[in-house]
C-alpha cells in the first residue's frame, strides 16, 4: 500500500468521530456545517504542506449610519481596552536567552509529558527528555499561533458584521491585540524555540467552521466563546507549571487581552441569544457549541508531536488513548471548561434539553463557576 494511501485511510479514520458525534445530536443543519470544514481539513487536508489556504467566507456586511451608543457596558469595555494596549516589541524583554536543556529551568514539568508513564521514559536520556519537552511545548505554542490567526480573521470579520456600533469599535480593538498575539507567538516559537509545527486537523477545522460561517453570531460563539475560551485555560495551566520567565510574561500579557475577548462575547450574545433569535435558531446553536466542545475536549492530541516521537515506538490508536488518559488532558479540560461552560450558561446555551448531554461526558460540574463578565484579569492570572 503507498504512503498516499495510507494517509488518505488515516484522516477518513481520524474525522470519523467527529462526523459521528455531529451526526448523533440529530441536528441536519449542525451536521451540515462541519462536513464541508470536516472534509477540507481530514481529507484534503488543506493546512498541511502550504505556506497558506484560502476559505471562503460569506457574509454581509453592516454599517450603522445612525451612530448610535446605546450600549454602556460594551463602551466601557472599550475604553479599558484602548488603555490596555502593550507592544510586544519593546515591553517584553526578549534579550534573555532561552535554554530549553537547563534542567533548573525546564520548559514543561515531567507530569505534564504523557510518554513519562511509558517504561520508554526511564531510558531516554536527558537531553532526549528535554527535546520532548521542547517539542511538545513547541506544538502547543505553534497551535496557539494558528488559533491566533483564526482569531485575527475572526475579530476582523465579526466588526464587520455585528450591527452595534458599540461593539465595532471595542472589536477594532480585538482586530490589534490579535494581531499582537499572531507577533509575539511566533517570535517566541521563531526566535527563542527555533522550533514551529503545522497546524493540527482539528483546529484547521474548527477556523475553516468558524470562518465559513455567513453568521455574525456564531463567529461570536465559535471563536469568543469556544476558542477564546480554551485559548484562557491553555495559558493559565502553562503559566502556572512552566519555569521559563519570558513565556510566562508572554502568557501574562496575552491573559489580560484575552479576558477581554472573552467578556466582548458574553456581552454582544446573552441579549441576542435570549431576546433575538427563535427557539429552533438557539437549539442549532446549542448543538453546534456542544460539537465544538466534544471536539476540543477530545480531538487534540498533538499527533504532529506523535508523528516526530513516537510513530516508530507505538500505534495512533495506543498514542490517542495514552494521551486521553494523561494528566496533561484532564488538567486542560479541567481549566479550559471551567471557563467555557459557565459562557455558555451565561449566554443562554445550557438549556434543560442539552445539559445532559454535557453532564454525560463530564462538563455539568463546571456550570456554577463564574462567567467572563464576573471576572477581573487579575483573577483569571491567578486562578489556572
Amino acid at each position: 500500500m503507498s504512503m498516499r494511501l495510507q494517509q488518505a485511510i488515516q484522516t477518513l479514520l481520524d474525522s470519523a468521530p467527529l462526523l459521528r458525534d455531529a451526526s448523533s445530536c440529530g441536528n441536519v443543519r449542525v451536521l451540515a456545517s462541519l462536513l464541508g470544514p470536516a472534509f477540507r481539513g481530514f481529507v484534503q487536508r488543506r493546512g498541511k504542506g502550504v505556506g497558506s489556504t484560502d476559505i471562503s467566507v460569506g457574509y454581509e456586511a453592516s454599517f450603522n449610519w445612525s451612530y448610535g451608543r446605546d450600549d454602556p457596558d460594551m463602551a466601557r469595555l472599550y475604553h479599558l481596552a484602548k488603555t490596555s494596549q502593550w507592544n510586544a516589541t519593546t515591553d517584553l524583554d526578549w534579550s534573555r536567552d532561552v535554554d530549553w536543556l537547563d534542567p533548573a529551568m525546564p520548559l514543561l514539568p515531567d507530569s505534564w509529558m504523557p510518554p513519562s508513564k511509558l517504561p520508554i521514559w526511564g531510558r531516554l536520556s536527558e537531553r532526549e527528555r528535554a527535546a520532548q519537552r521542547h517539542g511538545l511545548l513547541s506544538w502547543m505554542l505553534s497551535q496557539f499561533l494558528h488559533g491566533e490567526q483564526g482569531a485575527l480573521f475572526a475579530a476582523s470579520q465579526v466588526t464587520e458584521c455585528v450591527p452595534s456600533l458599540d461593539a465595532k469599535l471595542y472589536g477594532s480593538t480585538q482586530v490589534a491585540d490579535e494581531g499582537r498575539h499572531v507577533e509575539v507567538f511566533h517570535a517566541y516559537l521563531t526566535q527563542k524555540l527555533e522550533k514551529l509545527y503545522e497546524i493540527n486537523d482539528n483546529l484547521y477545522v474548527v477556523i475553516d467552521a468558524i470562518m465559513s460561517d455567513g453568521r455574525w453570531d456564531m463567529k461570536f460563539l465559535g471563536m469568543q466563546i469556544m476558542i477564546e475560551g480554551l485559548a484562557l485555560g491553555a495559558f493559565s495551566s502553562i503559566r502556572q507549571v512552566t519555569s521559563e520567565p519570558l513565556l510566562k510574561d508572554v502568557l501574562r500579557s496575552v491573559i489580560t487581552d484575552e479576558a477581554r475577548h472573552v467578556h466582548y462575547g458574553v456581552l454582544a450574545l446573552t441579549r441576542f441569544y435570549r431576546e433575538g433569535i427563535g427557539e429552533r435558531a438557539r437549539r442549532e446553536r446549542e448543538d453546534w457549541a456542544f460539537e465544538l466542545s466534544l471536539l476540543l475536549r477530545n480531538r487534540f492530541l498533538a499527533h504532529e508531536f506523535y508523528d516526530e516521537f513516537y510513530a516508530h515506538r507505538m500505534t495512533r490508536c495506543e498514542w490517542d488513548k495514552l494521551m486521553l488518559e494523561s494528566d496533561l488532558m484532564g488538567f486542560f479540560r479541567r481549566t479550559m471548561f471551567k471557563r467555557i461552560v459557565p459562557n455558555l450558561k451565561r449566554i443562554g446555551l445550557l438549556s434543560g434539553r442539552i445539559r445532559p448531554r454535557y453532564a454525560s461526558i463530564g462538563l455539568l460540574e463546571y456550570e456554577h463557576g463564574r462567567s467572563a463578565s464576573e471576572l477581573t484579569a487579575k483573577e483569571l492570572l491567578d486562578d489556572a
